[in-house]
């Protein structure tokens, strides 16, 4: 039969559930209730599928973001996600068709870049995203940490309190705007993330288990830190606890901040190992530690992936430390952000246009949104073959104005 490709129409959101589900090898027939707490959740002017005979075999949706750059300043993002395709109808180009459409509408809206999470890495390369921001995550054998076991609080002044759920639901998007202002590859949470989060509102295929949230809170008795973690209860022989904390949830503000918390869930008595979530691959946690090989190493890889689709826009929103001038020949299979561009930088700011200058640089869309949030390097990407220099020491300019003192760090999945 016929492929066609199109919006959801309201009838259709189950069978488009079903068919979501099918592609993250989910159970796949999706209750009345799931229907019903997801529903609100979706635009379907921007919730697309695939449809043979009816039946939905590939699915994708968007749905507006703010994306922090370097510097602080945030840019609209479209965000991807339920991005699927059936095992019976691989490889005949549903996902081309879709994510092409979807990104030329996204760029005539005027949304900046476009961003996801990637299941599997070969997948988007090929339509101009770029890893900018991976992740680390560790587990820490606390005994061996070699931390004080009589640590009873901060020595700073500050202190850390317990809070419930409703705290939480008031104080947590207060320290997340503080994140966002300043913390690159973050991205913005609605309402309806902070209800999923905890609690307020259940999905029946997401069992909720309320976490401890622990806040740290400065001499002055600002909040500078927020935990959420939740533990196992497993006892060794010899009625030894061997249990493992998970952390769902850490932002730490300040430095401060940061110390504390993690000393207070590597000191929680019967706590033998923790896992830290998905972190940023330059955390200072293991460095925390007395012993920082206490920390191993469980997962690091691609989290965060972009796509510029408005080149000027995106890279006038973001600092650069340092003065210089760069002209880039961007390729764009999609043809979406090609052409050539002049970009001059101070620390005051950046000026990006298009030009007929000779390049300095000839790089594809992919590089440049790797490079984009400070993450990848020019030095890096020339040594793969994956950038080309026109200029004799345009890779070291292109280094030093891209280059950031810390790697971004996107906390969320979507």
């Amino acid at each position: 039969m016929t492929l066609e490709t199109r919006a959801v129409k309201e009838s259709e959101f189950p069978d488009w559930l079903r068919a979501v589900a099918t592609g993250f090898l989910r159970p796949p027939t999706p209750s009345d209730e799931e229907v019903e707490a997801r529903r609100p959740g979706v635009e379907l002017a921007r919730t697309l599928g695939a449809f043979d005979g009816g039946r939905c075999v590939a699915t994708y949706r968007t749905f507006p973001q703010r994306l922090t750059v370097v510097g602080g300043a945030t840019v609209a993002s479209n965000a991807l996600t339920n991005v699927t395709v059936s095992p019976t109808h691989r490889r005949r180009g549903l996902l081309s068709t879709l994510i092409t459409a979807d990104l030329a509408v996204a760029k005539e809206r005027g949304d900046v870049v476009s961003s996801l999470i990637a299941a599997e890495y070969p997948i988007y390369g090929r339509y101009g995203f770029g890893p900018a921001a991976w992740m680390t995550e560790w587990e820490i054998d606390v005994p061996r940490a070699a931390l004080d076991r009589r640590w009873s609080g901060p020595t700073d002044g500050g202190r850390i309190d317990l809070v419930d759920v409703q705290d939480v639901r008031k104080l947590g998007p207060e320290v997340h705007a503080c994140l966002a202002a300043s913390q690159p590859g973050t991205v913005s949470r609605t309402e309806r993330w902070w209800q999923l989060n905890t609690g307020q509102l259940r999905v029946p295929s997401q069992p909720w288990t309320e976490p401890f949230y622990a806040v740290y809170r400065s001499a002055t008795g600002g909040v500078e830190g927020l935990l959420a973690y939740q533990s196992d209860d497993n006892w060794g022989d010899a009625k030894q606890p061997l249990n493992t904390a998970q952390v769902r949830e850490m932002i730490a503000l300040t430095p401060a901040a940061e110390r504390a918390l993690w000393t207070y869930v590597c000191s929680i008595d019967w706590v033998a190992k923790v896992r830290s979530g998905y972190r940023a691959p330059d955390d200072v946690l293991p460095l925390l530690l007395p012993d920082p090989r206490a920390a191993r190493v469980l997962t690091q890889a691609d989290f965060l992936w972009v796509r510029i689709l408005d080149v000027a826009r995106a890279l006038e929103a973001r600092t650069y430390g340092t003065t210089g001038t760069l002209v880039l020949e961007l390729h764009d299979g999609l043809g979406l952000s090609a052409g050539r561009f002049r970009l001059e930088v101070t620390p005051q700011g950046a000026e990006c246009a298009t030009t007929t200058a000779t390049p300095d640089l000839t790089l594809d869309v992919r590089e440049l949104g790797a490079m984009y949030l400070g993450d990848e390097s020019a030095v890096r990407l020339k040594a793969l073959g994956a950038l080309e220099e026109n200029r004799a020491g345009a890779v070291l300019d292109a280094e030093r104005m891209f280059s950031t003192p810390t790697r971004p760090w996107c906390p969320d999945i979507f």
